[in-house]
């Protein structure tokens, strides 16, 4: 996948985790996958 997609997602994931903490989702699963993603990401970046 290309870079400027990645980040992408990536801003677009890190919104999304944002905004379901801020509002208390509790839904422990989806905020664990979404994260998953996010690290992935980061990995593919070799940012982490």
């Amino acid at each position: 996948m290309a870079v400027n997609q990645l980040k992408s997602n990536l801003e677009a994931i890190g919104r999304t985790i944002a905004h379901l903490e801020k509002h208390g989702c509790e839904d422990e699963n989806l905020l664990k996958g979404l994260k998953e993603e996010r690290d992935k990401i980061l990995k593919d970046l070799k940012v982490k």
